[in-house]
């Protein structure tokens, strides 16, 4: 298969923005989020814990009733494609032996093959305050964000990542504490209206020569 030349990479990098305005008569093709819908799946994570569950509002009546805790920001009723990426609450031991198993099942080993890894990870879980494997667990979040962010617009799809959300208020509307679960971010997905504004306008970004550094 052929890789994306590094030309292509760069054009849809810099077409991309934050959508501001949704075209709200456009939805995602089936197929094309089929796609997305795997990227998602496919996003990496500290020890491959994979610590997440990717929420999908699909109904109207629901995406109206987040609005009014979206700071009003319609971008969550016109989207396409509401996601609220949500992290799984107090990761640890049970996890790490939840990966052993799926590990062994995937790439056909004893689970007895997988005890070293499941031993280190569930060490590295279990060293620390829970506050500070959530934080290390809720960075994994953004990872899979920005995944999802560059793969639509590889596929010439707009998103508009969003933290301008009351996620207390998300988590009760959607039920995600009764899942074990609690929303970290946002991400509509979607076409950009023709009168979005902010599509003309030029990315800001500073200089390479300022934001990189080799030592």
């Amino acid at each position: 298969m052929t890789a994306v030349t590094p030309d292509v990479l760069l054009d849809r990098l810099r077409w991309r923005y934050a959508v501001k305005k949704f075209d709200s008569a456009r939805p995602i093709a089936a197929g094309v989020w089929a796609a997305l819908e795997e990227s998602l799946v496919l996003s990496t994570s500290s020890y491959g814990l994979q610590p997440w569950k990717f929420f999908v509002v699909t109904s109207p009546e629901t995406r109206a009733q987040l609005l009014p805790h979206s700071w009003g920001q319609r971008q969550v009723v016109d989207a396409s494609h509401l996601v609220v990426f949500a992290l799984k609450e107090g990761v640890g031991a049970d996890d790490a032996t939840r990966l052993a198993r799926r590990t062994a099942e995937v790439q056909g080993v004893p689970i007895e093959k997988t005890d070293g890894y499941r031993k280190m990870v569930t060490s590295s879980l279990t060293s620390k305050p829970q506050s500070e494997v959530d934080a290390w667990m809720t960075n994994q979040v953004y990872i899979a964000l920005g995944h999802f962010l560059t793969a639509a617009a590889l596929l010439d799809v707009d998103t508009c990542p969003m933290e301008g959300f009351v996620a207390s208020e998300y988590d009760a509307i959607l039920g995600l504490p009764a899942k074990g679960y609690h929303a970290i971010v946002l991400a509509t997905a979607g076409y950009r209206a023709s009168d979005d504004a902010y599509a003309a306008k030029p990315k800001v970004r500073y200089p390479v020569s300022e934001v990189v550094e080799y030592l």
